[in-house]
């Protein structure tokens, strides 16, 4: 439409705020940030406030009570009625801009939503209440915009969705995430799929093939388990029992000898127990993840829990079971880490950290590649996939060194047979 971008929020014509509600605190947080807008641009006729994600539900007065100085308030991956208002405002015609609206600059690793909602109903969750129910884009237009990213730069795609391993089950013909991630490996110039966020209950055989048999897909599965109790997963929701979601972890495992695994935990969840505690953590030394994404559980308005349980586990209590998840989960990542000292990997380049070049295997490893002081050695550029060598590792990341000092090791794209 003509707008250039700006980094200052207080002198821009117009600001788009997009939020995530998963946690109360996260919400609170977006909440503040429009208050502090609203008084900044207050008065000012010719700016503009929008607010869109899962902060804004299918029912919106209460937002526009609250907050009565925005000006658009958008649901999920609503764009027209941003981009109608601010047309409106500046005298600009939004016909056509969201046609091939993908970033001009990607990351070498980028992301593409492919379907929205959830149908699960977890009871500690608000997003199916603000997201609403599963909705696949088309596999047409999934592949579309990868396409247009990868002309750009992109190397690696993540798939994602609440329940990404569902996607599909509501288009017709129906499809699932296998016959995508078939028609994504065709791609030219795609080096690497990954997706998430995984269901144990939707984690089906086919998804497990194409991993195991499709070369650009990443051997690196998500698979969150919530909690190692039956009582508390039912509590929860979640659909399946401990054994179940162990089973699904030693299917895995043997269909995809060299996966790396990583789960969500909640701890502190209504109720819980010091014994169901521990079997969560028979769960962690079982499995013995590559990472772990742990949450204290906090209350939230709005879903089945607050309505119907109590938040009764102290604050302390939970945060002592989250610091001993915290303290198992270092110890396994140094471990483990530790092992791969020596060994080989190819590393898709993304950018710079601190000064050094970073990019991640396929096991979806945080590597740092050093400089060779050698003769001749040459340095790797983001986008490229270079092979190095283990040389130091921490419970976080790795460390390493080119294995070739020529150009030979690196290349613009990798030959998939």
């Amino acid at each position: 439409m003509g707008f250039d971008s700006t980094d200052d929020m207080a002198n821009a014509d117009v600001v788009v705020l997009n939020t995530c509600v998963v946690r109360q605190s996260a919400e609170d947080t977006a909440t503040g940030l429009i208050g502090r807008l609203g008084k900044k641009m207050k008065g000012n006729s010719d700016r503009m406030i929008a607010v869109m994600g899962c902060m804004v539900g299918p029912e919106q007065a209460d937002l526009r009570r609250r907050f009565p100085y925005v000006d658009v308030w958008a649901r999920p991956q609503e764009f027209e009625p941003i981009l109608e208002t601010a047309g409106m405002r500046h005298g600009l015609d939004p016909e056509g801009c969201l046609n091939g609206s993908v970033p001009e600059n990607p990351n070498v690793a980028s992301f593409i939503p492919i379907v929205h909602g959830c149908d699960k109903f977890c009871t500690f969750c608000i997003i199916p209440y603000r997201r609403g129910r599963e909705n696949s884009r088309t596999a047409v237009e999934i592949v579309h915009e990868a396409e247009l990213l990868v002309a750009r730069g992109v190397r690696e795609i993540t798939l994602l969705g609440q329940n990404v391993d569902s996607y599909g089950h509501d288009l017709r013909p129906r499809i699932d995430l296998a016959d995508l991630l078939t028609q994504m490996h065709e791609i030219d110039g795609l080096e690497r799929i990954r997706f998430l966020t995984s269901h144990p209950n939707d984690m089906s055989i086919r998804i497990l093939e194409a991993v195991r048999d499709l070369p650009k897909v990443c051997e690196s599965i998500n698979l969150p388990f919530q909690a190692g109790d039956d009582s508390v997963l039912a509590n929860m929701r979640r659909g399946y029992t401990r054994s179940q979601y162990l089973d699904k972890i030693a299917l895995i495992k043997q269909m995809i000898p060299d996966v790396t695994l990583t789960t969500d935990l909640i701890v502190g969840f209504s109720g819980e127990t010091d014994a169901q505690f521990e079997r969560s953590m028979d769960v962690l030394r079982a499995v013995e993840f590559s990472k772990v994404h742990t949450s204290e559980y906090s209350y939230r308005e709005g879903t089945f829990a607050s309505r119907n349980m109590n938040d009764d586990i102290e604050r302390a209590v939970k945060k002592a079971r989250k610091a001993t998840v915290d303290e198992f989960q270092q110890e396994i990542q140094s471990r483990n880490n530790a092992d791969l000292l020596g060994l080989k990997f190819d590393v898709l380049v993304e950018g710079r950290k601190r000064g050094r070049l970073h990019g991640r295997n396929r096991g979806d490893k945080l590597i740092y590649i050093n400089p060779r002081d050698e003769p001749g050695a040459i340095e790797a550029k983001p986008g490229q996939t270079v092979q190095v060598e283990i040389t130091d590792s921490s419970p976080w990341s790795l460390e390493a060194v080119t294995t070739e000092v020529n150009s030979e090791v690196i290349r613009e794209k990798v030959s998939v047979v």
